[in-house]
């Protein structure tokens, strides 16, 4: 298993955006140009989102988890957006309704096993309302990291550390 690389610059707090698929673009072409993926993920992981959409519902703050397949992965990240003011994200599993997301967490994942491990973990975190907002209201990026690394125990998959 390739290691998980978790830093500042696949963090983007403050993002102001107007639809989701800005959101997407956006973050994917923040990991385009810091080499994580290839050209080839922005258009799939939009598509993706298209016909399987990814917006989750919570108590306080929605959250969106896109990703795509691993073919269009570099290195394995996890990009972390947290929006200025929420975007409407079709729900998981309903293609009918729509949820107003305000944190994004978009999966480059090299192997599809690892994907679903940290689905499964990104779900129970979710559940947790006073990380989230505590997340949405932090404007440093290395607090943001050291939050979602702890909360998530990213440093067990090794690349956390600054």
């Amino acid at each position: 298993m390739s290691e998980l690389h978790f830093e500042e610059d696949v963090i983007l707090l403050d993002l102001d955006v107007e639809k989701n698929e800005q959101v997407l673009e956006k973050m994917g072409r923040n990991l385009v140009d810091l080499g994580y993926v290839k050209e080839s993920f922005i258009p799939a992981i939009v598509e993706r989102e298209k016909e399987f959409a990814t917006g989750l519902p919570t108590t306080s703050v929605s959250v969106a988890i896109p990703h795509t397949d691993a073919k269009h992965v570099n290195r394995k990240t996890i990009s972390v957006g947290v929006l200025k003011s929420s975007v409407d994200f079709v729900i998981m599993g309903d293609d009918s309704e729509t949820t107003p997301v305000q944190v994004v967490f978009m999966l480059a994942m090299d192997e599809p096993h690892s994907q679903l491990t940290l689905l499964q973990d990104l779900m129970k975190l979710f559940q947790d309302e006073s990380f989230l907002q505590q997340l949405i209201v932090e404007k440093d990026k290395r607090n943001a990291k050291q939050l979602i690394a702890n909360k998530l125990n990213l440093y067990s998959f090794k690349g956390g550390e600054s």
